[in-house]
């Protein structure tokens, strides 16, 4: 942080707006590690990436581009200190707002009752059962998705699908996930005390075969990053819970791979040298960083969060704010524009078309932070909105993350990662992947279990006596 700041040349305004958000930040960091005693990794999640996306990638973005007579972002917008200066106010706001409610409220929220009562244990035969039972449908689930998984496997990124966004959110958000909650079963089952070496041998087998299921659906080659990240840090929480079972853990986990691995990766990428040259003559490495690579990975459109709330900032000038209706976008996704053709289009979309006919740009498919996305809807009262939902959100979360039922917990944690592409944004795609994943994840799962239970446990067959 100390080097951060002493490095960045800029006026005294937009010095101090960034130093403001930087102690605040410190702030809740300090909370988070020494002061929380409850495990929360929404907030690590939360820490780390408005470090990554409001502290270091603008500061960097503003040092390149202010000494430049016209500097301008990636997507051509360009760099306007005033616009900076806001923006830190705006997210100064959220802050403050998200840090005392999330404080304020947790305390008061106690886990559900059914969770501080002994809970009846589930017969062994009836876990197999279910799991396997969610197997099968997972197999099923790769045979009817086989055409949908090989268009994505030779289709490229710029090129549309043929199959429409409903099909492919029913598809990689629902049922892609459906074998992941089979693994969170069959190790809830390999963690049960008491139970046979065939028992746990065969909670093995099923949870290697649901491993391998879920990874030929969920791999890189058909699934962006940032998609694949909550699913395999939820594996890590599973298998490897002493990695990141505490709040320093979680937060240096995070912080390692966000702000130190990631922009190393962008050097390389940037880089004029080979990877076996830098390797071989690491002094190559310093030149890189001299040239600016790194500079350049954050001028990228994936650290472009921080200006987009500047072109939200801009769109609310010329347009006004929307007072909720752009919200129905996220909060109706289910409703498809063939029935509704007046649907709202996505704040990123929104961004995207700002651009698009005032900045000469191509793409209209952008990130806009849930800071904008609430000033876009409602100004300042939206941001303090969005501030208090994502602070109460957590909080309910937090109880699931402690509660006795392992989908729930597993819900939890992949919330907490997803985290980090909800804040990102936009809104609707945050929101409605959570929700797909959720039925999938969840809701799915208990249907099938309490299905199952219902049809073949005798006890249901049995006539009462009147």
């Amino acid at each position: 942080m100390v080097v951060l700041f002493s490095t960045f040349d800029a006026t005294l305004g937009l010095w101090l707006s960034f130093l403001g958000n930087a102690l605040l930040l410190t702030l809740i960091t300090y909370y988070h590690i020494f002061i929380e005693k409850s495990y929360s990794p929404f907030l690590s999640t939360y820490i780390v990436f408005s470090f990554l996306f409001f502290l270091v990638a603008p500061i960097i973005q503003a040092g390149v581009l202010a000494p430049q007579v016209d500097g301008t972002f990636d997507h051509n917008f360009p760099f306007k200190e005033d616009l900076f200066i806001k923006t830190n106010g705006l997210i100064a706001l959220f802050h403050v707002v998200f840090f005392l409610f999330y404080v304020g409220v947790k305390d008061y929220i106690r886990r559900k009752t059914v969770d501080k009562l002994v809970v009846k244990p589930i017969k062994v035969t009836r876990q197999l059962r279910g799991i396997v039972i969610i197997l099968f449908i997972s197999i099923i689930v790769i045979a009817v998705g086989y055409p949908f998984l090989m268009e994505e496997l030779a289709r490229p990124e710029y090129i549309q699908s043929s199959y429409s966004p409903g099909s492919q959110l029913i598809q990689k958000k629902v049922l892609f996930i459906i074998p992941l909650a089979g693994i969170v079963l069959s190790k809830k089952l390999m963690n049960k005390k008491g139970i046979s070496t065939q028992t746990w041998l065969l909670g093995f087998i099923l949870s290697a075969l649901l491993i391998i299921v879920l990874f030929l659906l969920k791999n890189p080659f058909v699934e962006k990053r940032n998609a694949l990240g909550p699913i395999y840090f939820l594996l890590i929480f599973l298998f490897f819970p002493k990695i990141l079972n505490s709040n320093v853990k979680m937060s240096l986990t995070f912080f390692v791979i966000m702000i130190l691995f990631f922009p190393l990766l962008q050097i390389l990428t940037h880089s004029d040298y080979g990877f076996q040259e830098m390797v071989n003559n690491p002094s190559l490495f310093t030149n890189v960083i001299d040239k600016g690579s790194l500079s350049k990975g954050f001028m990228s459109l994936n650290y472009d969060a921080f200006c987009n709330i500047g072109v939200v900032i801009e769109v609310v000038e010329k347009n006004g704010f929307s007072w909720g209706y752009q919200l129905l976008s996220a909060l109706l996704f289910f409703i498809p524009r063939s029935i509704w053709s007046g649907k709202p289009d996505a704040s990123g979309q929104v961004v995207g078309d700002h651009l698009i006919n005032n900045y000469d740009y191509y793409f209209a498919n952008l990130s806009n932070p849930l800071v904008s996305e609430g000033y876009m809807n409602f100004g300042f009262l939206g941001v303090v909105i969005m501030a208090v939902a994502l602070a109460l959100t957590i909080v309910y979360f937090l109880t699931w993350l402690n509660s006795h039922d392992h989908l729930k917990k597993a819900v939890a944690f992949y919330f907490a990662v997803h985290l980090l592409f909800l804040l990102r944004g936009d809104f609707t795609n945050g929101y409605s992947y959570f929700v797909g994943t959720f039925i999938g994840l969840y809701v799915i799962p208990k249907l099938i279990l309490k299905i199952s239970h219902l049809l073949l446990d005798q006890k249901i067959w049995t006539v009462k006596k009147s």
